[in-house]
């Protein structure tokens, strides 16, 4: 049996995909986690041999929490099922040792065919997306991706200070350096060019 955590944020879509692969006799679902923080968790409880992640949840996301793996538990393989076709994230997805990229329209017996190859140590990659993953590169640092997207989320320069144990002035440093980056104008070009191009 291929042992199977699930990573969702959205609850009905979390329960639709465990009730479609507990089908197949070969898989077994063995935790659902509605957020990153809540699948290292049960990672550490059930030793899962694939875990199936969205890259936006709550809190860690998806890329976040395959690094975490590859870091932490090698031996699991992930595999991302997202709703962004967007060539940065599936960048970002291999570079950061994720076996599987799908779209979340992929029918149900192509999703178990896939968690089949990522658990043999094959890849699965979206076949319409394979060729864009290297189109345009990521000009910004883990650490500026991260102020970013506090930033676009609405958050003062102090706030995401708190979150990140940075001074005020580290902060806008970073937001400096991520809008030239990227030729933006202010902080909520950025975001929105960084978000688009799948590097958030």
């Amino acid at each position: 049996m291929i042992r199977i955590l699930l990573a969702e944020d959205q609850k009905l879509l979390l329960g639709a995909i465990a009730q479609l692969l507990d089908l197949e006799q070969d898989l077994e679902v063995v935790g659902r986690a509605e957020d990153g923080e809540r699948a290292r968790a049960l990672v550490e409880e059930t030793r899962p041999d694939v875990v199936v992640s969205d890259i936006e949840m709550p809190g860690t996301t998806g890329l976040e929490l395959a690094e975490w793996l590859h870091s932490r538990h090698p031996e699991t393989r992930v595999l991302i099922l997202t709703t962004f076709a967007r060539p940065g994230y599936l960048r970002r997805a291999l570079e950061s040792g994720v076996s599987g990229y799908l779209l979340k329209e992929t029918p149900a017996e192509e999703l178990a065919d896939a968690i089949r190859k990522v658990d043999r140590g094959e890849r699965a990659i979206a076949p319409e997306l394979a060729l864009t993953a290297f189109d345009k590169a990521d000009p910004m640092t883990d650490r500026e991706r991260q102020v970013l997207r506090l930033a676009g989320q609405g958050c003062s320069n102090a706030e995401i200070g708190r979150r990140l144990h940075l001074a005020e002035g580290t902060v806008r440093n970073y937001l400096s350096e991520a809008i030239g980056k990227l030729d933006a104008e202010n902080r909520i070009e950025a975001y929105r060019i960084a978000r688009d191009n799948g590097w958030l």
